[in-house]
């Protein structure tokens, strides 16, 4: 006979007073068996969620020893050979914390592995949110959210790199003044105001400082916060498969399978970004030295994340600088304002807005929560690949030196590489992205269509030797079944009226845009829209033509 373990009458008490005034019981039960779908590609986002956990908590830890001063001193602390070396307190503090505090050095590497890893797993994740289609409606507001949350996650990083005051940092510190001069007629007031005076001024590293502990990650927090609760309202996309609906979550509840699963995962997270702070070293800023404005350095890089940034400013063109008659004539540097401003600009533009224009050009405002296959959408496949060459280009752009030296290129030679490969990189990058993705919709339908190979040969009664086809699994053959056709309702009958007028805004400049851009991403489809699932019940399709033909299939 079993026994009932009932929780002791006190515990039973203060639970039944909370749910008496908060009914949070059936709430909770409710939300912890909500469903999540299983596939490691929904993961990335909770690797990015643990990153940040263990940054702040890391950062924290920093913080209790950091001064965000620049007031010069001279250095006597424990490296000696930095002794005697005048440098910022931003600097000999960041010293103190990695030879004089116990664990300080690791926990310094712990901090900027974690950002690393931070900032990587949020575009992969962004990467699978967009090849799969997941932005689409009702998840266009959770999109701008994490565009939100990217672009601030790179500030973020570009502020927390500086703090230290070496000469990488400070050399980043000098690109950035560089570009906010380049903004034509506000440039100098806005670098004035940021560094308090002329550059390196003696304010700059005490207010990244606020930015960077304060301000941006607060603001990530709400953001990620409000990411969450959306992701938990409206529930999580799902691939196809056998039971997967818009209306149906197959996969694992909240409590206990998943909650244990994400608990495990934190601390392999976890695990694997404190190894690599204990035996990969990054960013020895004592090997570096203090940061000081008639220093430079050569073969470093910055962070991974801002590398296409310092690529496209090392590779883009002064050709179009120009200057405007104004008194003595003012000049507008493209060279830096372009790739400094506009070139993020666009990409993050872009990223931002895509789901509205394929949302426009479509016409499809139906909500999805099941995924799409990346093969299944061509264009929007192409194009992300595209704008993955052309991040790639302007990456390696940025260590065009490194290149240069270790292969014995011209130095100039590999900026000219880059330049044309930036524009012809992209373009190869789509057309053979799109064409991959219509020979696989092609290999789909032929699979859907006959089976799959199995290898084994079989001769007929009129002596063909054919090889027999057997019929996939039942999970195959809904993936391969759940394809839809890409459409827009601009190239159907929708534009005209019962009396076959044509509405006046389809012949309108952005009518016929959005009829072309339309005819341009759906057309080369493989439709599977009708098509019976081989049932295995036949070898093949010749033999079947043989038999309707009455006789034997000539080769």
């Amino acid at each position: 006979m079993s026994k009932t373990t009932q929780a002791p009458k006190a515990l039973r008490g203060v639970g039944n007073y909370i749910d008496d005034r908060f009914h949070l019981a059936k709430t909770g039960e409710k939300n912890l068996r909500k469903v999540f779908p299983n596939h490691w590609s929904f993961m990335l986002g909770e690797i990015a969620l643990y990153s940040f956990i263990i940054l702040l908590v890391s950062g924290v830890f920093l913080t209790l020893w950091f001064k965000p001063s620049m007031v010069e001193i001279v250095y006597d602390g424990s490296y000696e050979r930095l002794q005697g070396v005048p440098m910022s307190e931003a600097f000999a503090s960041t010293l103190h914390i990695d030879f004089d505090v116990r664990g300080g050095f690791l926990m310094r590497q712990i901090h900027h592995w974690a950002a690393l890893i931070f900032v990587a797993a949020l575009v992969i994740h962004m990467l699978r949110v967009f090849f799969t289609g997941a932005f689409r409606k009702p998840r266009e507001i959770n999109w701008l959210i994490g565009v939100a949350i990217f672009a601030l996650a790179m500030v973020e990083g570009l502020f927390g790199y500086s703090l230290p005051d070496d000469l990488p940092s400070g050399m980043g510190v000098r690109i950035l003044q560089g570009v906010m001069l380049a903004i034509p007629l506000v440039g100098t007031y806005i670098s004035m105001f940021l560094f308090g005076g002329e550059f390196p001024g003696e304010d700059i590293i005490t207010r990244l400082y606020v930015l960077h502990v304060l301000l941006i990650p607060a603001l990530l927090l709400g953001l990620i916060v409000a990411h969450f609760m959306i992701l938990w309202h409206q529930k999580h996309t799902q691939y196809p498969g056998v039971g997967r609906t818009d209306k149906t979550v197959v996969g694992t509840p909240m409590f206990p399978a998943f909650a244990v699963k994400a608990g495990g995962f934190f601390f392999f997270t976890f695990a694997v970004i404190a190894g690599l702070s204990a035996f990969v070293q990054i960013n020895p800023i004592h090997l570096f030295g203090p940061f000081a404005p008639t220093s430079i350095t050569s073969g470093l890089q910055p962070d991974w994340y801002m590398g296409f940034m310092e690529g496209s400013l090392r590779i883009f063109p002064n050709w179009l600088d120009f200057t405007i008659p104004i008194g003595a004539g003012y000049p507008i540097m493209t060279a830096v304002l372009v790739p400094g401003l506009v070139i993020p600009g666009l990409i993050f533009g872009a990223l931002a807005l895509w789901p509205f224009i394929e949302q426009w050009i479509t016409g499809d405002k139906k909500a999805h929560n099941v995924a799409d296959r990346p093969r299944n959408a061509p264009v929007r496949t192409g194009l992300g690949v595209a704008g993955i060459v052309f991040y790639g280009v302007l990456w390696m752009a940025g260590s065009n030196d490194v290149l240069s030296e270790t292969f014995s290129i011209d130095l100039y030679l590999t900026t000219y590489i880059f330049r044309v490969l930036a524009i012809a990189g992209p373009i190869l990058g789509f057309i053979i992205t799109k064409r991959i993705c219509l020979g696989l919709q092609h290999r789909d339908r032929e699979t859907l269509e006959h089976g799959y190979e199995s290898g084994t040969i079989q001769q007929l009664p009129s002596g063909e030797f054919i090889e027999v086809h057997k019929e996939s699994s039942d999970e195959t053959v809904e993936v391969l079944s759940s394809k839809r056709d890409p459409s827009s309702t601009a190239l159907t009958d929708e534009d005209v009226d019962a009396t076959g007028v044509e509405n006046p805004d389809a012949r309108k400049g952005m009518g016929k845009l959005r009829r072309k851009l339309a005819h341009w991403y759906t057309k080369d489809n493989v439709s599977v829209q009708g098509l019976e699932p081989h049932s295995g019940h036949h070898l093949h399709h010749s033999q079947e033509h043989a038999s309707e033909e009455g006789g034997d299939v000539e080769r």
